[in-house]
């Protein structure tokens, strides 16, 4: 069933539960907390008709790997996307080491290959409110650069945010890519876009992850982007994760070359600041 104009968050989640509705909570313009009569409470979130399909498509396809958890979908529509509500606490060191543990599974559980969107996603998918198009390959360096790096990179150009003497010292690491990319690995199921603001953790002791930009890509990846933006107890994290699945030889030496993708993202988004970024990355890249 499609949701119309008139549609409000209460009405959504009677509508895709089937319970009815005690009490509703605003959070933002595009989310808003929802109580239901047999006591569960659920986020439902409005957004565009293909954004809201790459979301519930991710997080089926995360669940699927019985990994780290992610809020259960609870029904979707066109505009509309209704979930369990995630009760937050507090990062510790213990939930660390157990989140370490489940994304190295989340990981493990694999892809049919680089660029592979979730089953039953859209190819033209989002990373936050960037478009990211879904594209399978077989080589991760030339897949990287033709379809997560150089899209960016061009439209940042195209707007003015990276210079063109910029865009070609990002050329050239694109072009040393299999080179710099380390021992060839299979495709990972990435959560895509594992930032902090989308590891939740909750009262319970265990991480939720949430707005996923779920695809096949490589592992580190998702690590490089952990870091980027930080994370309460990051090295508790990466720790445990290498211990449940060893990382190659030199992951650490690589994490810039994965930071390119999001930098580019928020390049696109943000501007100015997130450029230079990328353009620091790729220089040092060169200069290894």
């Amino acid at each position: 069933m499609d949701a119309t104009d008139g549609d409000t968050p209460g009405g959504v989640a009677a509508r895709l539960t089937g319970r009815a509705v005690t009490a509703e909570r605003r959070r933002s313009v595009a989310l808003t907390e929802v109580a239901l009569d047999d006591g569960r409470t659920v986020m439902v979130k409005r957004d565009d008709e293909g954004a809201v399909r790459a979301e519930a498509a991710g997080l089926r396809w995360l669940a699927r790997a019985g990994a780290v958890a992610v809020p259960a979908v609870r029904g979707a529509d066109r505009h509309w996307l209704v979930t369990d509500l995630v009760a937050e606490g507090r990062p510790d060191a213990r939930a660390a080491e157990r989140f370490g543990r489940e994304l190295a599974a989340l990981h493990a559980a694999g892809a049919p290959a680089f660029g592979a969107a979730p089953p039953d996603g859209p190819v033209e998918a989002f990373i936050g409110r960037a478009p990211m198009r879904n594209v399978p390959g077989t080589d991760w360096p030339g897949w990287y650069a033709e379809h997560r790096v150089l899209p960016y990179l061009r439209r940042a150009v195209d707007a003015g945010t990276v210079r063109p003497a910029e865009a070609a010292d990002v050329e050239r690491v694109c072009a040393r890519l299999p080179g710099l990319a380390g021992p060839p690995e299979p495709p990972a199921r990435l959560h895509g876009d594992l930032w902090n603001g989308n590891v939740l953790w909750g009262a319970d002791g265990a991480v939720r992850l949430i707005d996923p930009a779920a695809h096949g890509g490589h592992r580190e990846t998702d690590l490089a982007m952990l870091r980027l933006f930080g994370c309460p107890h990051l090295e508790t994290v990466l720790a445990a994760y290498d211990r449940a699945a060893p990382l190659a030889a030199g992951w650490r030496e690589r994490v810039g070359v994965h930071q390119l993708f999001p930098l580019l993202v928020h390049a696109v988004l943000f501007g100015r600041s997130y450029a230079e970024q990328a353009v620091a990355v790729a220089r040092e890249a060169l200069a290894a």
